[in-house]
């Protein structure tokens, strides 16, 4: 584990990433937010990087399907010593190597992932290769509620079924919204739970934010005897963290000025998580 000696400080990686979107005017600050407690506890507890080398070899896989909550992972990242304190007050400036969606060529980051959908499949192929190596590695993806809109999650979901993916584990950022309004108003999911047993899983739904249940459900899915790959539903709030953000898809979005940047660093440094 890399867990030792790192906090993960959710307000921290809050901080950060209302740093950087300021830093840079950008945007998906939300959907950023609605993730932070779920990759905490992954990178605190769970995701292994020996030597804690991003390249190790025999390192477990966490793949951002949703790419643009990347500004989340980063904050990761920073903790992790992977990236400078110059890479997040020049984000993106020319010359940044941080771009606004998950990128490859950013060590850390295992797959290039926006185009929402192929993330899923890129875990899934990587969990099949360790299989077939005959390694221990975990295969985490993190995909959100509107991307299940997508075909190729569900071709995907087939395969790891089929193929006994114990290894596989997906994460859904359950936070109700999409880019362009409700979940529930653009396509309907129902339980997704409910889906992703049917396609062959072992499902488990928790709250969020709530760090030792996810810690907990997390664990419970790894102890289990069953061959079936896993999935986590994570029932989230967009903008979490800072009230004028939460459940606002406006934020989706919408770039910070200075008067609202104060406003969001004040609420994260008073909040609760």
């Amino acid at each position: 584990m890399i867990s030792q000696t790192k906090t993960f400080d959710t307000k921290a990686l809050r901080k950060t990433v209302l740093d950087m979107a300021y830093a840079g005017s950008t945007v998906h600050i939300g959907c950023a937010f609605s993730i932070i407690e779920l990759l905490a506890v992954l990178y605190r507890n769970h995701l292994r990087y020996p030597e804690n080398d991003p390249h190790a070899a025999g390192r477990d896989y966490f793949v951002l399907s949703k790419g643009h909550g990347v500004m989340a992972q980063y904050a990761c990242m920073r903790e992790l010593g992977w990236l400078k304190d110059e890479a997040f007050s020049h984000y993106f400036a020319d010359g940044s190597d941080l771009k606004g969606l998950s990128d490859s060529r950013v060590p850390g980051l295992e797959t290039t992932s926006g185009s929402l959908g192929h993330g899923f499949s890129v875990g899934v192929g990587l969990a099949m290769g360790a299989k077939l190596r005959g390694t221990d590695q975990k295969t985490y993806a993190l995909v959100g509620d509107g991307e299940l809109n997508e075909g190729p999650i569900w071709e995907g979901a087939l395969f790891a079924a089929h193929h006994d993916l114990k290894n596989f584990m997906v994460i859904v950022d359950e936070n109700g919204y999409q880019a362009m309004g409700r979940t529930a108003d653009v396509i309907k999911l129902g339980s997704i739970q409910a889906k992703f047993e049917s396609f062959g899983f072992d499902a488990l739904t928790v709250d969020g934010h709530d760090e030792t249940a996810i810690d907990s459900a997390i664990t419970q899915h790894w102890k289990s005897n069953s061959q079936a790959p896993k999935a986590l539903i994570a029932r989230t709030v967009k903008g979490k963290g800072v009230p004028f953000m939460e459940h606002n898809n406006i934020w989706h979005y919408t770039r910070l000025d200075h008067e609202t940047y104060a406003q969001a660093l004040s609420a994260v440094a008073g909040s609760v998580q």
